[in-house]
């Protein structure tokens, strides 16, 4: 029952989105270098991109700081880190099931542009690397809760960030000027706007280096911030209930 809820949700919100972006288009205001198709085919893609990227596994660091089980695994003879990251893969492959049959419903409502190989190619190895970042943002928010004890406030406010500014809800390129050259220098444009720049066109075979370059350079930073803030924090445990 959930999973057919959240499938006929997915739907839903395909189908409104549809019809705001052809009731946006009608008054004129659209997105630079995106007709009609291909922004119902970015939004499409961007729904189906958050049933994976909107797994957060690394929330377990804030409930095992809270429970005081945090200790017992920093014992183990094991990569804590690595531990969340994949508890987090695992819940990933299960919502990814999902995209599929939400997939196969969203057809019936809307007309999704499939590019070329070389693009898809080029749209997963982003997608993968905007997951990474996703992930190492998530993880270095919730490493706080070694001092906090509490992370919610700081997420929600990310979070709340994110959907604006990482292109999930509406393409950067509608950002103009100098706004829109600072929001795609954000790293929230590496996890939802450059994947889904380039499975529409908007940045061409001759711009992924460079795209790739800068999701990578974000990746390296919260990937060493991580480290640092989670080397410090398990030096100085602070347990709550345990």
């Amino acid at each position: 029952m959930e999973v057919a809820t959240e499938v006929g949700s997915l739907v839903l919100r395909v189908y409104l989105l549809r019809s705001l972006w052809t009731a946006l288009y009608t008054q004129n205001l659209a997105p630079l270098n995106l007709p009609l198709h291909s922004m119902i085919t970015y939004a499409t893609v961007a729904l189906l991109m958050s049933l994976i990227l909107e797994v957060d596994g690394t929330r377990l660091i804030r409930e095992k700081l809270r429970e005081g089980t945090i200790a017992t695994d920093l014992m183990k003879p094991i990569s804590v880190p690595f531990y969340f990251f994949s508890d987090g893969i695992g819940q990933t492959g299960l919502h990814a099931v999902l995209v599929i049959p939400s997939l196969l419903f969203s057809l019936l409502l809307v007309r999704i542009d499939v590019p070329r190989p070389e693009v898809i190619g080029a749209f997963l190895l982003s997608f993968a690397l905007g997951y990474c970042v996703n992930f190492f943002l998530n993880f270095l928010m919730n490493s706080i809760a070694f001092w906090t004890l509490e992370t919610f406030a700081i997420q929600l406010i990310v979070r709340w960030v994110s959907d604006l500014l990482s292109g999930q809800v509406i393409p950067l390129t509608l950002f103009p000027g100098l706004l829109g050259r600072l929001v795609f220098a954000l790293p929230f444009a590496a996890i939802y706007s450059t994947p889904l720049l380039i499975y529409v066109g908007v940045i061409a075979p001759a711009q992924w280096a460079g795209a790739f370059a800068m999701q990578i350079v974000w990746l390296t930073l919260f990937a060493g911030l991580s480290t640092l803030v989670w080397r410090a924090g398990s030096r100085r445990v602070v347990i709550q209930g345990g």
